[in-house]
């Protein structure tokens, strides 16, 4: 096991990664990454790229990964801050990370598939597509917060419950988005999306919460 250190050292390497993959990002495909950084107040970008999905997407793959580093980053402070730990170590950090991108990944095959069962794949995969794109947005929002966190100011748990209310917010003005996009499909295809919410917005993170409660 990969021994502790004692520093932020750790989490400045994360950061700087996660930089570094927006830069690239940005490089990339300047005009789509401008679009994109205004999405939360526009829904140019989502109207736009939302036509030309491919199943793999360069720069939403550079986006993605952002956000498992920016997200395991966060996670392991509120780690830290809830635990009164001060160690910190890599490997714990790597196996949050694949665990993320693990989760996530599946979720999306899932979903992807029930869709398909459902016959619901063109209602599903605009939907995927907004849910990625902010769950990337909010990547992008974490690479300050977890530089105000570290390096600017005390991690307090108080200050956590408002960033995690802050994220949750967004994430949630992108599913009301969604929804109001497309509440046209949504309404022919009500019960079975019902059910696909129940079955794969709902089940999985309740199933998470009971794994970690009674761990």
């Amino acid at each position: 096991m990969l021994r502790e250190t004692l520093s932020n050292d750790l989490f400045t390497i994360f950061l700087v990664i996660g930089i570094l993959t927006i830069a690239i990002t940005k490089l990339v495909a300047p005009k789509r990454f401008a679009d994109f950084a205004y999405v939360l107040g526009n829904s140019k970008y989502l109207k736009i790229y939302a036509r030309d999905q491919k199943f793999l997407d360069k720069f939403e793959a550079l986006l993605f990964l952002n956000l498992i580093l920016s997200a395991s980053v966060f996670i392991y402070i509120i780690y830290l801050k809830t635990t009164n730990t001060t160690t910190i170590y890599l490997d714990a950090i790597l196996k949050l990370a694949l665990g993320i991108a693990i989760f996530i990944l599946v979720k999306v095959i899932l979903e992807r598939l029930i869709a398909s069962i459902f016959e619901i794949e063109k209602l599903t995969d605009l939907y995927l597509f907004q849910k990625i794109t902010y769950k990337n947005y909010l990547g992008l929002l974490l690479i300050p917060i977890n530089a105000l966190l570290l390096y600017s100011f005390p991690a307090s748990l108080n200050l956590i419950y408002v960033i995690i209310i802050f994220l949750l917010i967004i994430n949630i003005i992108g599913l009301i988005t969604s929804f109001k996009a497309h509440q046209s499909l949504i309404k022919n295809n009500l019960f079975y999306f019902i059910l696909y919410l129940c079955t794969l917005e709902i089940a999985p993170y309740v199933f998470l919460y009971k794994v970690f409660i009674f761990n």
